[in-house]
């Protein structure tokens, strides 16, 4: 494995600031009085295993090649999650190491799904624990989607080749000042967000804690009742608003702070998703028109916010979504399989690859009509090669594929069609959140087997990763080449 102490070498410096991170967790437990061992331990381990790794692998290379920043990928978030559920482990919560390592892999990529029966009786520092978890997930993954990913053709930000005009070559040498520039945005979105929530009656603790999942489109809350516990409109109407500008692929952030100041306007992919929102939102308000007959008593505030919710991929919930009838059960399905922007928090198959899917399927309509007509795909006024229109089609088969095996395994292990059918849905879009009254809006994932949390959790990393580059480990002919 010497090909290999780069990777080692970056994953020891990552767990070093996991272990450190535990820090703020122990300062929260002096500050309430819950001091105990649970944070201490589990950051002396960390970081005893991440200075090992950093200190036998110094002699490194400084490059680091496809298969290396694939294998990077992939145990990166493994480990956190693994590092991530030691604090569950050890704290008075009695967790087994299923329900532990299940809560860290759903908090690290941002999926919002708990084990936790009642989160009011938690130790606020394993409250902030989970919230940090996401946030570390939500920067993560946007950093990795735009400074990584490109390299190795996988991931969301495939997009980003085809909307710049810079080659990924060219970007490569400003990939630290990007990624840099992300973290100062997302801090600055997070301390927005507290502020806003502090203002409208959150407390300290509560609102940084819920603006850290709310950024990271996480949904992990303090409360069983979630974001529906405060009861507030404001706060509902605030937690909307940052939920969808974390949903906005963050280098329209960077663009906007280089000049272009009509970026959230122009962009395609923007002007879709906000699309989808309002459509979605009429599309349900007629709906319950049809049931009710009386338009004075459909409520919108559920509505907008549970569509925002769940498209988004945070979770959050307001009320018992799944009383309104079978129609929206259904559509809020398709919502978690769509997600939000590339290059944002969201997980999802992504906007932006169902536009340039729905313009290929047109297109091949217009060669029925017309056998001798030539028709490029464009997206955003650049074309589309072949080669990424295969690597999509591809990615959504996949997808789909990857979807039914994990319910159907969901099945054999016992449980219900609502439960599994959901349940894949929300661990591979890393949504929170099922359907049903297992582990529906009113529910949790604390009393599924221990064999369906696992194949969850592995659900949970591979849509976090976009399949191909956890997939693409299992290859021979990958390590070969």
């Amino acid at each position: 494995m010497s090909n290999y102490k780069t990777v080692f070498f970056i994953l020891g410096i990552l767990q070093i600031i996991l272990g450190l991170s535990m820090l703020i967790p122990i300062s929260t437990q002096i500050i309430y009085a819950e001091v105990d061992s649970s944070f201490i331990g589990a950051s002396i381990i960390t970081i005893v295993f991440g200075v090992l790794f950093f200190l036998s692998n110094l002699n490194h290379d400084k490059k680091i090649s496809l298969q290396q920043a694939f294998l990077l990928t992939a145990l990166s978030w493994l480990s956190i999650a693994v590092f991530g559920s030691l604090p569950f482990i050890f704290s008075n919560l009695e967790l087994s190491i299923t329900d532990s390592f299940f809560e860290s892999m759903s908090g690290i990529t941002t999926t919002g799904s708990t084990i936790i029966p009642n989160l009011e009786i938690a130790q606020k520092s394993i409250l902030l624990w989970r919230a940090m978890l996401q946030w570390l997930g939500g920067i993560g993954i946007i950093v990795m989607a735009i400074t990584l990913m490109p390299i190795m053709n996988v991931g969301g930000m495939q997009l980003f080749k085809i909307s710049n005009s810079d080659s990924s070559e060219k970007l490569l040498p400003k990939s630290k000042e990007i990624a840099l520039r992300l973290i100062y945005v997302y801090l600055a979105l997070t301390t927005l967000c507290a502020l806003t929530y502090k203002i409208f009656g959150m407390s300290f603790f509560d609102s940084i804690t819920h603006s850290m999942t709310t950024i990271a489109t996480g949904g992990f809350s303090n409360y069983n009742d979630s974001i529906g516990h405060f009861n507030s409109l404001y706060i509902e109407i605030s937690s909307m608003i940052f939920i969808v500008l974390g949903s906005l692929p963050f280098i329209a952030y960077i663009k906007f702070l280089n000049g272009n100041r009509s970026i959230f306007f122009s962009d395609i992919q923007i002007k879709s998703f906000i699309k989808i929102i309002l459509s979605s939102v009429f599309l349900l308000t007629v709906y319950m028109f049809f049931q009710i007959n009386d338009l004075s008593q459909i409520n919108l505030r559920p509505i907008f916010f549970n569509v925002i919710s769940i498209l988004t991929g945070t979770g959050y919930v307001t009320g018992e979504f799944d009383v309104w009838g079978n129609f929206p059960l259904v559509f809020f399905l398709i919502l978690m399989f769509i997600g939000g922007c590339a290059g944002s928090t969201t997980c999802g198959i992504k906007i932006f690859r169902i536009q340039i899917l729905y313009i290929f399927v047109v297109n091949q309509l217009k060669k029925i009509i017309y056998p001798k007509g030539i028709f490029l795909i464009k997206y955003d006024k650049n074309t589309v090669d072949d080669k990424f229109i295969s690597s999509i089609i591809s990615f959504i088969f996949l997808y789909l594929i990857i979807f039914f095996l994990i319910t159907a395994f969901l099945s054999l292990s016992g449980l219900d069609f609502v439960t599994s059918i959901s349940g894949a849905a929300t661990s591979i879009s890393n949504v929170g959140p099922g359907l049903g009254s297992v582990i529906g809006p009113s529910g949790n994932f604390a009393s599924l087997p221990e064999l369906s949390k696992w194949i969850l959790s592995l659900g949970m990393i591979l849509g976090r990763l976009e399949l191909f580059a956890i997939l693409v480990l299992f290859l021979p002919s990958f390590w070969r080449n």
